[in-house]
């Protein structure tokens, strides 16, 4: 039986760290059968390693081994691509097409980022575990596959099981056995041998001599979080082997190398708002406006009353709509409205010239609303007008400098009479 020490130079795995020995260790006794395994782990510690050493191990060695990444298959293709398609299925099928699972009969697939499978995806996936059938998009024979899964993720897969985004069952299905790799910061005493092999790889690529970190340059690089695992500290490896002439590193010229802590991978904005949040704003905007128009017109209401019938009767007759108003005051006193709006718009302006005595209905903000149409309208035609003039009569110059289209345009001239 191979020793792990002996996989990990197969497949030039480096480090001793006891996390990582043992992920091995059960890859090794998994491989003889055809149990179904789950590989978590952060992204960039390496999880591709695990299917391979299982795949190679395993009785199917002789057969395919395909590796799917879930994340970048697009929803609309992704049943086609793992189960295939007939002629016709969908626009641009113009041929029957073979899926992976079909493919890899009697080998191993590795479905990489499992965790972001669409629901639909699911389903059929977890039929596949169960007995080991599947249906083509667009044709309705069960066929049958002889397929080894081995699958992986880098998200908790319980958090997507309580967000309704990952099926409970095809979870259980899929680990039957689980197999965590821990993380580079977990692995502090493996960091300085990783570094130490991709700068000699890299030495060798470019035909340079290799670098060399002294002890504080060391420390630095076993401190480092590493949020980016192996492939981070494999790119910062490579950045200074190219870059660098002078082949010591110290401390100082590796922190430039280094991202600030928290920063060197993508964020998520969370605070961000959706086109949801904007259309719940825009209905309460909408409603306070209603609100405040429908007191506007009760207060305008209030006033009129009070300058044709006088005070005392409007207080009589109107008591809910003064409170409505101006709120209640204390001991339910009268509200004076010599003091407030009917002296203010009798000293400030000419009743007659706002409110027609004929009409108990009149709103003098409709003859505000109105004038203002009007002017619109004139600055309206007044700008079309000049437009058409700075353009010698063209109307497709003239609506592409109003901003308008041409058809627009035209609407207008023919309302206003242009």
């Amino acid at each position: 039986m191979d020793t792990v020490q002996a996989i990990k130079q197969r497949f030039e795995i480096i480090g001793n760290d006891p996390k990582l020995n043992r992920a091995i260790e059960k890859a090794i006794q998994v491989a003889p059968t055809d149990i179904t395994v789950l590989v978590a782990g952060e992204s960039g510690v390496g999880k591709e390693n695990i299917p391979k050493i299982i795949h190679s191990l395993s009785h199917r060695k002789h057969g395919k081994y395909i590796a799917v990444n879930c994340g970048a298959i697009p929803e609309g293709t992704i049943d086609s691509e793992l189960f295939g398609h007939e002629k016709g299925a969908f626009t641009g099928a113009t041929n029957t097409r073979e899926g992976y699972f079909e493919v890899a009969d009697g080998g191993t697939i590795f479905l990489d980022e499992v965790g972001e499978l669409p629901l639909t995806t699911q389903v059929r996936l977890l039929r596949v575990l169960e007995n080991g059938e599947f249906i083509k998009v667009g044709s309705s024979q069960v066929q049958k596959t002889d397929v080894r899964i081995v699958a992986a993720t880098n998200v908790n897969l319980f958090d997507a099981i309580e967000k309704g985004k990952f099926r409970e069952d095809l979870y259980y299905r899929l680990s039957t056995v689980d197999i965590t790799l821990p993380p580079l910061r977990d692995r502090k005493d493996d960091i300085h041998l990783l570094f130490r092999k991709f700068v000699a790889d890299f030495a060798h690529k470019y035909k340079m001599p290799p670098l060399k970190l002294d002890e504080n340059a060391i420390q630095l690089l076993q401190k480092f979080r590493w949020s980016g695992n192996i492939r981070q500290l494999r790119n910062v490896a490579e950045q200074i082997s190219v870059l660098e002439t002078n082949r010591d590193i110290s401390a100082v010229t590796l922190q430039s190398y280094l991202p600030a802590q928290g920063s060197n991978l993508p964020s998520v904005i969370k605070d961000k708002k959706s086109e949801s949040d904007f259309s719940t704003e825009r209905e309460i905007l909408y409603k306070v406006l209603f609100d405040m128009k429908s007191d506007l017109n009760d207060l305008k209401k209030l006033t009129l009353e009070l300058i044709q019938n006088g005070s005392s009767k409007v207080q009589e007759t109107n008591q809910n709509l003064i409170k409505k108003i101006y709120g209640s005051k204390e001991n339910d006193s009268e509200i004076d409205f010599e003091e407030e709006p009917r002296s203010a718009l009798i000293a400030s302006q000419n009743t007659e010239d706002i409110y027609q005595e004929n009409d108990d209905n009149y709103l003098f903000a409709e003859t505000i609303e109105e004038e203002e149409t009007l002017r619109l309208e004139q600055k309206e035609i007044e700008m079309i007008k000049k437009s058409l003039e700075k353009n010698k009569g063209k109307r497709k110059a003239a609506a592409d400098e109003l901003g308008i289209s041409e058809r627009t345009l035209y609407r207008k001239i023919k309302q206003f009479d242009l």
